[in-house]
């Protein structure tokens, strides 16, 4: 299927009628659109369309190794493109909608871009629980591949100023519908063979094993990357970032939890309150605020239970060495 140019200025559209019909339309003409969702705004492109697929790793810069997740507006239009389980889909009643990615075998016929899963045999779904995203899809009627909106490696976009400050003039629009409740990523949870945690994310990993019954394997360390996510730096400020920090030394900003906190001008908390979802819901905007000062981050350090699991993940691999 044709691609068209991709433009040089970035349509900020309304989330109404009007900017859904509009959406809809650029995503149907093999277009990128940075649409909102309850985790973070994802870049789209019609997964079936191999061009426009091509078209987000050269926006983002993201190496093509890298699988993305395909974006459905319910779990019926998910059906025709994977192997299912009972395991599988009493896990997509119960989650479904919401921050949870099934990785699942490829189906025969399944006429997905060989670009969506970096030639793997499975790919990765996602059913989100966002109303704009989940009309928005269903105006499309195309599976839609969406990486988070935002260069590779860098700080996720939870609102649209996020994504146009590093997208803008590179894909044909943004759909704006504010902030991103939940703030990180979804949890990715493969059931091709024995249910294993491929990414901590805005589902905490205990309540997929309460349902499930049993725990979570992880894969192992080093292995290769069979999910968005696991790249050892990612989600990256530009400046230095030091973790499980009780003050700022001199010369860095502090990113405080609970009462662990700051005493800068600028310094940040992520939840005075020590609550882990509104930590959760503040660490990327947060580490953009902080980002745009171009100082060293010093981050305090954040309980490793629940949504706490996620976020430390993503902080630990902005903190990563720097290839």
């Amino acid at each position: 299927m044709p691609i068209a140019d991709q433009p040089q200025q970035t349509e900020r559209l309304g989330a109404d009628a009007p900017g859904l019909a509009r959406a809809a339309e650029l995503l149907r003409a093999g277009q990128l659109v940075a649409l909102p969702t309850e985790t973070v705004y994802g870049l789209g492109a019609d997964a079936r369309n191999g061009a426009a697929v091509a078209a987000i790793y050269a926006a983002k810069g993201r190496p093509r190794f890298n699988p993305l997740i395909v974006h459905l507006a319910s779990s019926d239009a998910a059906e025709p493109y994977v192997e299912w389980t009972d395991t599988a889909r009493d896990i997509a009643r119960r989650f479904w909608p919401g921050p949870l990615t099934l990785v699942l075998p490829l189906s025969e016929g399944h006429g997905l871009s060989s670009l969506v899963t970096a030639g793997l045999p499975t790919v990765a779904l996602r059913v989100p629980a966002h109303p704009t995203a989940r009309a928005l899809l269903a105006q499309a009627g195309i599976p839609v591949a969406a990486p988070s909106a935002n260069p590779s490696g860098r700080i996720s976009p939870t609102n649209a100023d996020h994504v146009l400050a590093g997208l803008d003039g590179a894909i044909a629009a943004v759909l704006d519908d504010g902030p991103c409740s939940v703030g990180l990523e979804s949890t990715i949870l493969s059931l091709a063979g024995a249910p294993t945690l491929l990414r901590p994310g805005g589902l905490p990993a205990q309540e997929i094993e309460a349902a499930l019954g049993q725990p979570l394997l992880r894969p192992e360390t080093g292995g290769p990357i069979t999910a968005p996510g696991q790249l050892t730096s990612h989600y990256a400020p530009g400046a230095p970032v030091r973790l499980n920090a009780g003050s700022a030394r001199p010369g860095e900003l502090f990113l405080g939890f609970g009462t662990c906190s700051g005493t800068g001008p600028d310094d940040l908390n992520l939840s005075p309150r020590g609550d882990l979802a509104e930590a959760a819901a503040h660490l990327f905007d947060h580490l953009h605020r902080l980002d745009r000062l171009g100082k060293p981050i010093a981050v305090a350090p954040v309980p490793a239970t629940g949504l706490g699991l996620a976020i430390n993940d993503r902080l630990t691999r902005a903190a990563a060495p720097r290839g």
